[in-house]
């Protein structure tokens, strides 16, 4: 799927300000791709403030929210009724050909990918958030991408949901 021009600025940005939560409703989205894998409802949701992604009991949002201070944690697990989840972040730091090398394969990733949803932000084509979704052995994986160029930063994020 093609990536969407988004006609907003973003709201988070610096990789710092950006905070992981579960179970917060749904927010304003410029984005939204519904999705059936496995049998299981996923919907992918890029926000100016992020990103959203609702799958079977989850509902994980890492965004730029007022009242809930920056930082991602590097794991988080929780157990939600027969299905066990698991999310990870990594941020790093690059310098300017290897940013934009970076960004432009997580553009090319989620341009190529059956069942991704991503955005441009206005000011730069190097201002991206991308998500992708797939099918596991048990479950379901998803990764996202939120790119900064002004600071040449990456936040990569993995989750993993499985039946138990």
């Amino acid at each position: 799927m093609s990536g969407i021009a988004l006609a907003t600025p973003y709201l988070d940005t610096d990789a710092d300000q950006l905070s992981f939560t579960l179970g917060r409703p749904a927010h304003e989205a410029l984005a939204v791709r519904d999705l059936t894998i496995g049998g299981t409802g996923v919907q992918l949701r890029l926000l100016g403030a992020s990103h959203q992604v609702f799958a079977g009991p989850v509902r994980e949002t890492v965004a730029c929210l007022p009242g809930v201070a920056g930082g991602l944690p590097a794991t988080a697990e929780q157990d939600f009724d027969d299905w066990a989840y698991r999310f990870t972040a990594e941020v790093g730091l690059f310098a300017p050909a290897e940013f934009s090398a970076r960004v432009a394969r997580i553009r090319s990733l989620a341009e190529e990918h059956p069942r991704a949803l991503h955005g441009v932000f206005p000011g730069s084509p190097e201002a991206v958030t991308a998500l992708t979704v797939e099918r596991r052995d048990t479950g379901l994986g998803w990764r996202t991408w939120h790119t900064y160029p002004q600071s040449r930063r990456i936040v990569a994020t993995r989750t993993r949901l499985e039946a138990r």
